[in-house]
């Protein structure tokens, strides 16, 4: 290790939030007087998965978005709704296009460096903190690390998970409206979990096709694909050619994350609980977490405090109560929200930008007595 060299920030994990902060460090002049760091094990070369979000306008990925969409629908037993997405757009972004593009950002920077190798510890009790891997160790004065750890999963904290499995599939038949995705079908079998079809249609023939759910346990291979191709005799798809795979698994948990930050480490993405907890979103909110991360780091720097508690935190926590109690009732409470609710308040909702009267109507959709007794639960428990 050169003692001598202490980079002004490192990153730990090039995943979407690690990718998208070097990104924005890159990008600002601000910055660019500072030695920065990127520690990557693997290279990024293959599409290992998709992110989809929602957008006002033009965003700073349109460049490599795959698909728009203005329009979408809604399925459930007895119930369909399709709708304007107005205001946003629902984009969805391949991820190598997305490692590409930013690693050919870094490649072209004379300030930021990566390292192919894998982490091993990360010593944050100094001031400087240090970063220990297989083959060499390094010095930053501020960290950002996107690694996966295990957390202290308590009764205070439940944990849900949205998994899932997708086909991007060509079918024998044009069963597909290419402008309109699918945001949840939950009209499936539901076998007293949460469960729907998530589809992005790219042409009449093609689309992504995704078995999801928001439990607890996950499925062997089979059963999400038996799923899928259920759901596609369903619609009358004829013969398919699948093209490609993609599978995940996302905590959903109000858990505090961020409760291991010190001045100088953050916890960032999904490690630092960027995932929304009711939905399982991600990428929307890297997009919003990312440029807020980088304006405090101007105005104060001190990473223990970039976390804030919020009204929203409460409402997440909640429905992970109740869906981790009551896992069967999930499709019920989804249709409530969209048979009662306009679809742009429902995207504001989860943009957490509602007013509080909007939030009110939106609770008076939900299942009072059940959700009552959670937040007596949540105010009680310890």
């Amino acid at each position: 290790m050169n003692q001598n060299k202490i980079y002004d920030y490192i990153i730990c994990g090039a995943g979407a939030s690690g990718l998208a902060l070097v990104s924005h460090f890159i990008n600002d002049s601000y910055f660019e007087k500072n030695k920065i760091l990127i520690i990557e094990k693997s290279n990024k070369n293959i599409n290992d998965r998709t992110w989809s979000f929602w957008e006002k306008n033009n965003g700073p990925h349109d460049d490599i978005v795959l698909k728009k969409w203005d329009k979408a629908s809604f399925f459930a037993e007895n119930f369909s709704l399709n709708f304007s997405l107005s205001p946003y757009q629902f984009k969805t972004i391949r991820g190598l296009d997305f490692y590409n593009k930013i690693l050919g950002e870094i490649n072209e920077s004379d300030f930021v460096e990566l390292v192919n190798d894998e982490i091993i510890g990360i010593n944050k009790s100094k001031d400087i903190v240090e970063i220990r891997t297989k083959n060499n160790c390094f010095l930053g004065r501020k960290v950002f690390s996107s690694i996966q750890k295990p957390f202290d999963q308590k009764r205070k904290y439940p944990l849900l998970k949205q998994h899932f499995v997708g086909w991007f599939i060509k079918t024998e038949n044009p069963v597909f409206d290419p402008e309109k995705l699918v945001f949840m079908d939950f009209d499936i079998n539901q076998k007293n979990n949460t469960r729907f079809i998530y589809l992005l249609p790219f042409t009449k023939n093609e689309a992504l096709v995704e078995y999801t759910l928001f439990s607890k346990d996950l499925l062997e291979m089979s059963e999400y694909e038996k799923g899928i191709e259920n759901y596609l005799k369903k619609i009358n798809a004829g013969k398919i050619q699948i093209i490609e795979k993609e599978k995940g698994s996302i905590p959903m948990t109000s858990y505090p994350f961020w409760k291991d930050n010190t001045p100088n480490f953050i916890h960032i993405g999904t490690s630092g609980g960027w995932t929304k907890p009711s939905t399982g979103f991600t990428f929307f909110k890297i997009l919003q977490k990312v440029p807020a991360l980088i304006e405090h780091l101007k105005l104060s720097g001190d990473l223990q405090k970039f976390e804030k508690k919020n009204k929203y935190m409460l409402y997440d926590s909640l429905l992970i109560d109740v869906l981790y109690s009551k896992n069967e009732i999930g499709s019920d409470i989804f249709k409530g929200m969209f048979k009662n609710n306009k679809p742009s308040v429902i995207l504001r909702f989860l943009e957490e930008k509602t007013s509080f009267h909007e939030e009110l109507k939106l609770m008076k959709t939900f299942p009072k007595r059940i959700f009552i007794k959670a937040l007596i639960k949540k105010l009680f428990r310890f």
